[in-house]
């Protein structure tokens, strides 16, 4: 890529991507001045690796100029989720994690699971990497503390207590068996243990239990007893290894044979509450600058932050600068070096400070150990990532990735790898699916479902649904699987080829293996599949078992459930709007109606008369028998 020219890049804060030869996004970064990074690139001498590797690449560059740095980090952030470009540090498993939310603001607030934070004055608790773990506590603390559970729309309908206040789980607010201050003495009793405050909560409890037994409220005193033995074992699961920690979250580094790896303890009111691992393949120490910031901004623009976050040490300007500092030209030294690629890591943390300190609504410190408790706490982060290395040890995706594509004769390896099937009954509800990997990994929020004219002849399915592919546009796969023989591997080809982009993308397809008899083999541990590719009659050499050839059963094994899942969504659509349709004055038009507004089943039992009456064409009387109908559908 030639240097372009000095006057075509802004001077103000933004974000710079760079596109490879097939336009495809393959990196993102930010910078407090746009034309000196980008200018940094293109420097003789100097360069890391991988960015010497990357300018190798790229063909084209575009800028998105704001107003401040920080804008530009925000969105760095959000296009590097949205792109998942091959140089940056992805991270890849960016899931929002469980989190509790309490609303003390309501009368009777509800203890409820979410995974966003949002700013609304609610009370928030966690993260739980494991939603299992977040449900199981979640339970416990209603069998403890009685919480209601309903929606505020359920609990403003209902006209009888539910079954969690007749098992002794639920207060009844709905019905005005317990006023708000009582009520609100359970939410602080759940804020405390949540909070770590355990020892106190449990004195208070004692001391009530003592009272009501000297007035001889035997019941009450039996229920306090039952609900401290429930909170002394709570306390003994989540018992304090370092009681002046607090909330604070550790992250130590460990550089295995094929990549680094990064731990993170998770520690709430000095208790130990997750530790969460992450790996990037090919990387190293040198690497550690770009790893930590960039998952510093990742991880926590969609999870809460703690007050503090240990590092293992903050790294130093890198020796990059050094190198443009010594520069014979000054020019260039000017020009570069307050704002190379790789510069000092100081300015990021504190920019990330103030990023995370407005999400959090507090302070937030981006720190190294200040004591012999948070070395701790780096040390376990630090053998939770040795850990992690050790298990990616041999299974590196890129090296597999590397593999396929010298069988598939690919000019790269496929980092981004589509897949899809076709799932119908008899011909009706027909739905093909599509999932996508990335780096040998799911990126779930990219499946998608569409949905087809009824057919039983999927060669004809698959034929004209590459053309609604071909319309949706990039990103393109580096590999498109079919799940199938020739025969749907032909009728993709020929629908490509007729639409004049036969060489768009590679295809190739996966069969099951024949049995004995010339069938396809189903059989439960059938390890033989044969992957076919267009102008060849014979399956490719994948060896059985071979981790190349087990890759690509994953791929195509989640598609063909993904497939169903889509087809059995549909027959249940449907059948729902036929019962939909049986209800008077309810015909096509009403019933679309009230799926584009509702969009699920749920969503229509539980709407009450004025949602029915935001629907245009239904008034008063046919919101009331909707909603009285619909929750007697079965």
């Amino acid at each position: 890529m030639q240097r372009p020219e000095p006057s075509t890049i802004p001077l103000s804060p933004g974000v710079y991507i760079y596109r490879d030869a097939r336009g495809r996004i393959i990196y993102v970064g930010k910078a407090r001045i746009l034309r000196r990074r980008v200018l940094s690139y293109f420097r003789p001498t100097g360069l890391p690796p991988k960015t010497v590797a990357m300018m190798a690449r790229a063909e084209s560059i575009e800028y998105l100029a704001t107003t401040t740095e920080k804008e530009a980090l925000l969105l760095e952030a959000n296009l590097i989720k949205k792109h998942r470009p091959h140089y940056n540090i992805v991270l890849r498993d960016d899931k929002h994690y469980s989190l509790f939310r309490l609303n003390l603001k309501h009368d009777f607030p509800r203890l409820e699971i979410t995974r966003r934070v949002k700013r609304d004055g609610a009370r928030y608790f966690g993260p739980f990497t494991s939603s299992l773990a977040a449900r199981e506590t979640w339970k416990l603390l209603h069998r403890v503390f009685p919480l209601r559970r309903c929606t505020d729309r359920a609990m403003k309908n209902r006209v009888r207590p539910c079954l969690y206040h007749h098992i002794g789980q639920c207060p009844a607010p709905c019905m005005g068996q317990v006023d708000s201050a009582e009520y609100h003495k359970s939410v602080r009793h759940v804020c405390d243990l949540l909070e770590g405050k355990s020892e106190a909560l449990l004195g208070q409890m004692r001391a009530d239990m003592l009272k009501a037994s000297e007035v001889e409220e035997y019941e009450r005193a039996a229920a306090l007893r039952d609900q401290i033995k429930a909170v002394e074992m709570t306390v003994e699961r989540q018992a304090a290894i370092l009681p002046g920690a607090r909330d604070v979250d550790a992250i130590g580094l460990f550089q295995g044979e094929s990549g680094l790896a990064l731990g993170v303890v998770f520690m709430r009111n000095g208790s130990v509450r997750d530790i969460r691992a992450f790996f990037w393949a090919g990387l190293e120490y040198g690497d550690a600058p770009e790893v930590l910031a960039s998952f510093i901004s990742q991880f926590y623009t969609q999870n809460p932050a703690p007050p503090r976050i240990l590092l293992p040490w903050l790294p130093k300007p890198s020796q990059m600068v050094e190198t443009i500092r010594e520069s014979e030209n000054p020019a260039d030294a000017e020009e570069n070096a307050d704002d190379a690629e790789f510069g000092d890591f100081i300015a990021t943390r504190r920019l990330l400070e103030q990023v995370l300190a407005e999400r959090r609504g507090g302070q937030v410190h981006i720190v190294i150990p200040q004591n012999a408790s948070d070395n701790r706490l780096i040390d376990l982060a630090q053998a939770n990532a040795r850990e992690e290395a050790a298990r990616r040890q041999g299974a590196n995706p890129q090296a597999i990735l590397e593999n396929i594509a010298k069988i598939l004769n690919l000019p790269e390896p496929p980092r981004r790898i589509e897949c899809v099937d076709v799932s119908h009954i008899s011909g009706s509800q027909t739905r093909v699916g599509l999932v996508v990997y990335e780096d040998g990994l799911p990126a779930k929020d990219e499946y998608r479902i569409y949905a087809m004219p009824d057919s039983q002849d999927d060669y004809a399915t698959l034929f004209h649904w590459i053309a609604r592919r071909i319309e949706s546009g990039a990103p393109w796969p580096d590999l498109l699987l079919i799940d199938g023989g020739r025969g749907q591997l032909a009728s993709i080809a020929r629908a490509m080829r007729e639409a004049g982009e036969e060489n768009l993308f590679p295809l190739a397809a996966i069969a099951k293996a024949r049995d004995e008899n010339g069938h396809a083999d189903r059989r439960a541990g059938n390890v033989s599949d044969r992957i076919f590719v267009p102008g060849r009659t014979n399956p490719l050499p994948f060896r059985e078992g071979s981790r190349e050839l087990l890759l690509l059963q994953q791929i195509r094994d989640a598609t063909h459930h993904f497939a169903i899942q889509g087809h059995r969504k549909a027959r249940k659509k449907a059948a729902f709007s036929g019962e939909l349709m049986r209800l008077p004055g309810i015909g096509p038009a009403t019933a679309k109606l009230l799926w584009d507004t509702f969009g699920s089943v749920e969503a229509m039992r539980k709407a009450d008369i004025e949602d029915m009456k935001q629907i245009p064409g239904i008034g008063e009387a046919k919101a009331k028998m909707l909603v009285e109908k619909l929750r007697n559908l079965a």
